[in-house]
């Protein structure tokens, strides 16, 4: 039955992949986590396990969510982080008993703890938000050109000057509707 759901949109950074779930927040919003169960299913895909989830963490995740969404969107534009946002995304890092391991690939994954709660997986996405909005890795916070959209992202392109949250969806749209606007038939007056 899980057609019913939007599909994720999943990228390659995990704080703004989270961020993410709700996607066209300036068009017709669509929530792509309204269920618990729906939470547990989009952190499972980013190696995040956990048992289950209540709502009242999946409400935890959504302020989050939109926590990250408020820092990033004012990193982004050179804006004071707004406060709220950073102590909810300061405490759901501290909250969490998660451990960075390295995994016999040689990249990083994460350990949560032999309870897998959803406050262990928090801590990693808010952990993850923080060294991006701290600008600790290479790439640049950026927002999604798309009105309807205007998504925080963190753009790792050479140039830093990646203009879609995605290029599948938001990038498509906005190509689309330039390519329908420029080879629309415009009627000529009869003469």
């Amino acid at each position: 039955m899980r057609a019913e759901f939007p599909d994720f949109r999943l990228g390659t950074v995990l704080a703004t992949s989270f961020t993410g779930t709700l996607s066209e927040r300036r068009g017709n919003p669509v929530e792509r986590i309204p269920t618990p169960q729906r939470l547990v299913d989009w952190l499972a895909v980013y190696g995040l396990a956990v048992d289950s989830c209540t709502t009242a963490q999946l409400d935890l995740a959504r302020e989050l969510r939109e926590s990250i969404h408020a820092a990033a969107t004012a990193a982004a534009i050179q804006d004071a982080l707004p406060a709220n946002a950073v102590r909810v995304i300061n405490d759901c890092s501290v909250q969490g008993r998660a451990a960075a391991i390295l995994a016999p690939d040689g990249q990083r994954q994460w350990q949560l703890s032999s309870a897998s709660s959803v406050e262990d997986a928090l801590s990693v996405i808010a952990a993850d938000a923080i060294s991006i909005i701290a600008g600790e890795r290479d790439g640049k916070l950026a927002l999604c050109a798309s009105p309807t959209c205007q998504a925080a992202f963190f753009d790792t392109s050479q140039s830093r000057t990646r203009r879609w949250c995605d290029m599948n969806t938001c990038g498509n749209r906005q190509k689309k509707a330039r390519f329908n606007a420029t080879h629309r038939k415009t009627p000529t007056p009869a003469e």
